[in-house]
Order: structure tokens, then sequence, then C-alpha cells
């Protein structure tokens, strides 16, 4: 077994370099802990976001084993049904708990619900409704009224027909506001805006990446440079080991080098990670420098450009138009609000149809106007959500809310600003500190089986 430090088992370095071997050493061990330092931040930063769905492959007898592994290794995310081991990014593996702590520390931060519906203008939102269902009235009244009384409705003069289609045409865009209006009064108990992101984004991990990602790609870069800081510290390192091998102090010496090699590299490890995750989050608030060398963490010092950049993918990919009208008819108050829906067409049906049609059909049980309420409503409901599609005016609500958010972001404390993206990585910091630590070990074995110990 080699005993000295510098001559490894390919190369003898002192000799080849003509230096002694703590040159060697304060130069080598330096340079593979900057190494251990990048490779460790770097890969750390694409463990939190790739792959985005699990990938992995079947281990026979995994299944069996599970149940007994400690808690705190069942719930990393390796691990999926059935025996299958593999890997998902932490994010997207913590998509709901992730969605969950945006609204908390985000969305619910900067508005209540109403305020966000206020900005997608309801009126606005009735009358592009009404607008869009126009040219489908007569087929939609046709259809609602003939499925229930076909010949009945036939037997009506054409005259009364076709005043009582053009009654219901004039009075849509009245319809469609009283609508708006009533589910704007009751918003709060028809949309949980938290249930709503938290469904979305579980059914679609890629977009909470990319949330995250888009708010804080600068600090994420600077994540995987500062690993270089592994330099710096390697340099202590190095001199610790020339110190105990010429020294030879008691104790101290005793202790393998090799062990102290794999224990410093894998402190560089944690401590790069450790670090990088700090100086880009803390302090919040900007504090004296003998208290933070940084005086301020890096992302909530970009507080004024971060927070355009989330309201922009919140506008754009959570808090848009077509997820709103989805969650209002079809989540778990849909319910709700299509009786909200029946009672507003039930308010204005004696005034859609003609007195003469009104009369007839509660005279000669021509229409059964209940049926006809009811149909109608759900009709509504159903298309809805394909008339309020991302197009151009949905493009025009997305800025309202873009507006609206950057500048409720821009107002929060910076502490508060910060703990949106943190929240989404400190959960799972640990994780990357483990994964520091193991990098530095097997970073500091190859620089064993290159220069010896």
């Amino acid at each position: 077994m080699l005993s000295v430090t510098a001559a490894g088992p390919f190369l003898d370095w002192e000799e080849m370099t003509g230096q002694s071997a703590f040159v060697v050493d304060l130069v080598s061990i330096p340079i593979f802990s900057a190494i251990a330092g990048l490779i460790t931040n770097w890969t750390g930063v694409i463990m939190l976001f790739a792959p985005v769905f699990f990938t992995g492959f079947y281990v026979p007898g995994l299944k069996s084993l599970f149940p007994f592994l400690p808690r705190k290794v069942q719930i990393l995310p390796i691990f999926a049904p059935n025996g299958i081991l593999g890997f998902q990014g932490f994010i997207p593996c913590r998509a709901e708990k992730m969605a969950s702590l945006i609204v908390d520390m985000s969305i619910a931060r900067i508005g209540s619900i109403r305020d966000f519906f206020e900005e997608l203008g309801p009126s606005e939102l009735a009358d592009r409704l009404a607008d869009a269902m126009r040219p489908n009235i007569r087929r939609l009244a046709e259809d609602i009224i003939e499925s229930e009384h076909r010949n009945l409705w036939r037997s009506l003069p054409v005259a009364v027909q076709n005043q009582t289609l053009r009654t219901l045409d004039e009075k849509l865009p009245q319809i469609s506001r009283r609508v708006f209006a009533k589910i704007g009064d009751n918003i709060g108990d028809l949309l949980n805006v938290k249930l709503m992101v938290v469904n979305h984004l579980r059914r679609n991990p890629g977009v909470l990446v990319g949330i995250i990602k888009g708010m804080g790609a600068p600090e994420l870069r600077f994540m995987v440079r500062i690993g270089a800081l592994g330099f710096v510290f390697g340099i202590p390192l190095a001199l610790y080991i020339s110190w105990v091998r010429e020294a030879k102090p008691p104790g101290l010496s005793d202790i393998p080098m090799w062990l102290v090699v794999l224990t410093g590299a894998a402190i560089i490890g944690i401590v790069v990670n450790y670090l990088a995750v700090k100086v880009v989050f803390e302090p919040g608030e900007e504090k004296p420098r003998y208290r933070y060398l940084w005086k301020q963490g890096l992302f909530p010092k970009r507080q004024h450009e971060a927070a355009a950049e989330i309201s922009y993918m919140l506008s754009r990919e959570v808090m848009t138009v077509p997820n709103f009208a989805n969650e209002l008819l079809f989540g778990a108050s849909g319910d709700k609000t299509a009786l909200l829906i029946e009672e507003a067409v039930a308010e204005e049906v004696d005034q859609i149809l003609t007195p003469l049609a009104t009369f007839t059909a509660r005279s000669l049980g021509i229409v059964n106007v209940g049926v006809l309420e009811r149909k109608a409503s759900i009709a509504a409901a159903e298309l809805a959500p394909g008339l309020l599609s991302f197009d151009e005016f949905s493009d025009q609500r997305a800025k309202k809310i873009e507006v609206f958010a950057t500048e409720k972001f821009r107002a929060l404390p910076p502490h508060e600003f910060a703990e949106m993206l943190y929240s989404a990585i400190e959960q799972d910091a640990w994780l990357l500190y483990v994964h520091g630590g193991l990098l530095g070990v097997v970073v500091g074995a190859v620089h064993l089986l290159l220069f010896g110990w």
C-alpha cells in the first residue's frame, strides 16, 4: 500500500513535477475540491427539476423490501409502486406539496380570490360569453325545446317561435351579466383557488418546473457557480494534511489519511451546497456585513425583476381564464355554479319568452318551462369552457392578472417574497446536502486514486 502522499499508483507526481509533496497537495486538493463543488451544485440543481416524470426499472424483491425501509428512505423520489426503482426531480415529485406552498407563500399573500376574479373583468367575460354564444343561440334554444315537446313546439305559429328566439337573442347579454354577477357575489364559495392551482400543477408538473425555473433562473445559475468555492475550502484541507504528515501530532497522526481526505471532501461538498442555498435566500432584508458578508440574499435583492417573472408565469400558466372557467363549472363546487346559472336563467325566462309564448306554455303545457331552465343552464355551462379558451381575449385578461400580481409581489416584504422560492427548495434541502457529501466522497476517492495518501 502506498504511504507517501503525492505518489499515486500510476504516477509519481513529486518526481514528475519536481515539487514537494506539500506543493502537490496544495495545488491538487483545492483543484479537486473546486471540481467536487461545481459537480455537486450542478447535479444538485439538475436533480431539483429532472426528470419531470418518474423514470425507472423493475427490481425483483424491492416491493417486498420496501415496507421495512425507514420512513426517511421511503419518501425519497427513487421509488415507484410495484418494485420500481428510478428517479424523479425533487420538485415535480413533490408537485402537489410544492403547488400548495406556492399558493400559501405567493398567491394567497397578494390578494383574495375576489381580487383575481375582478381583475378577470366579469362584465367583459359576460359580454364575451354572450357574443360567443349568439351564433348558436337559435340552434341551442330549438334543441332544448324540441327535445321535450317537439310536436307541440312546432305547432306554435312561426311568428311566435321567431319572436321567442329573437327575444332570447336580445336578452342573452343581460342573462350572461346576471350569471357572472351571481358568480362574483358567491366567488368565495364557488372557487377554491388553492385546490385549482394544486390540481392543475399536479396534473402538469412541467408547468411547476417552468414557474420555479423562470422566477429563479439567475439564482440557480449562481448556485452552480458558487461550487467553485470548493477551491478555497480545499486549501485548509491540504495544509492540515501536510501538517499532520510532517508534524505527526499524537492522536491525529493515527487517523488514516485516506479517511481524512474522504471526510474533508464530503464536508466540502455539503458546505458548498449549504452556502449556495443560504447566499441565494438569506437574509431577506438587507443586513450589515458583520452579520452577513453578502448583506442580502440574491433572490430577495432581485425582487423587482423576479416579481415580474413569476407574475408572467402565473398569469399564463395557472391563473388563466380557461382554468378559472373549468374550476367554476367542473370543480369541487361545480354543482353550486350550475345552480346559480339555473337561478339566473329562471329569473329571466319570463322575459325571454314573449308574453304569448309564456301564456301558451303555462296554460297549455306546450313548453315545460322548468325543463327549459335546467337544460339552458346545463347547455351554457358545457359550452363555456370552449368559448373561454386561451385566445386573444384570454391573453388580454392574462395581462391584467400579470400587472396586478406584479404590483402586489413587489409590495411584499423582501423576506416574504424570498420564501416563495425558498419554500420549494427548503423541503428537500437535506437531500441536496447528502448528495453533496456523497459526491464529495467520490471525488475525494478519485484524488486518492491518482495522488495516493
